[in-house]
């Protein structure tokens, strides 16, 4: 009997999981990588290192004052978006960059109340910490 139990209990979490997949309510169930991203905006903190996705929304011009940065805007959960601010004196440009594609990312998270910056998401030319990347389309930019 306990190894019925058992099977039944699997199976009634396993029906769970696919009804919460399929009602959007998973994630937080089983968490994701852009957790982190929230929950550093949630708690006002920055200089934290996270990793997450998403969905680029808009394209802006470059930042050229001092180091030069591409930037673009991530959706990385339902109205949640952070600039991306990756400095291309010391990783390549993602060429080709749209609307609509997705990128996943590691890098250190800088609290604002528009959502957040993602910055350093290149490697440490100095070699003293573990740097970040970005990837995109197959190819990791770092």
């Amino acid at each position: 009997m306990k190894g019925k139990q058992f099977l039944v209990v699997i199976v009634l979490m396993l029906a769970l999981l696919v009804w919460l997949e399929r009602s959007g309510q998973v994630q937080g169930v089983l968490g994701s990588a852009n957790t982190e991203v929230g929950r550093a905006y949630a708690e006002g903190l920055s200089d934290v290192w996270v990793a997450g996705e998403g969905r680029v929304i808009r394209t802006l011009a470059d930042d050229d004052e001092g180091s030069r940065h591409q930037r673009f805007i991530l959706a990385v959960d339902e109205g949640h978006t952070v600039l991306v601010a990756h400095n291309i004196d010391l990783a390549p440009r993602i060429d080709g960059l749209r609307r609509g594609d997705r990128v996943r990312f590691v890098g250190e998270y800088v609290w604002n109340e528009q959502g957040g910056i993602i910055h350093w998401t290149h490697h440490d030319p100095r070699g003293r910490r573990e740097g970040g990347w970005l990837h995109h389309a197959g190819q990791r930019y770092e």
